[in-house]
């Protein structure tokens, strides 16, 4: 290969590297600000999540003390669980500008936080299972 060729060639080959640099600042950044929130149907939960699928914010209404704490607590996790989509699916969109759809995309998909979805709570829980009163 002539000099000549040699330079263009690592001219090339550092632009490349350059844009290839910025594609993934951009999308560091962007992952970096990844969030995702829900509330409950009807109101009485609502939360955020971050990046990494941590819980950042809970806010309960007056009305989720109306509920017991077992029901609660399902809702509060299907809410958390809907925010962990809608996170995850955003990462998703990220990667696959910076990736393109193929083998890189399938990693990150394959490496998202699975989990099923808990039962929502039903308004006759109390009832249906009441627990011991002393």
């Amino acid at each position: 290969m002539p000099i000549q060729d040699s330079a263009a060639w690592l001219a090339d080959y550092e632009k490349n590297l350059s844009r290839m640099r910025a594609g993934a600042e951009a999308a560091s950044a962007s992952l970096s600000r990844v969030a995702g929130r829900a509330a409950s149907p009807r109101g009485e939960v609502e939360v955020e999540v971050g990046p990494s699928g941590a819980l950042t914010d809970l806010r309960l209404s007056p009305a989720a003390r109306a509920l017991e704490a077992d029901a609660l607590a399902r809702l509060i996790l299907a809410t958390v669980h809907d925010a962990h989509r809608q996170a995850g699916a955003r990462v998703v969109d990220i990667m696959t500008d910076y990736v393109g759809d193929g083998p890189a995309l399938q990693l990150v998909r394959d490496n998202l936080p699975v989990e099923a979805a808990p039962a929502a709570p039903r308004e006759d829980d109390y009832f249906a299972n009441p627990g011991i009163i002393s």
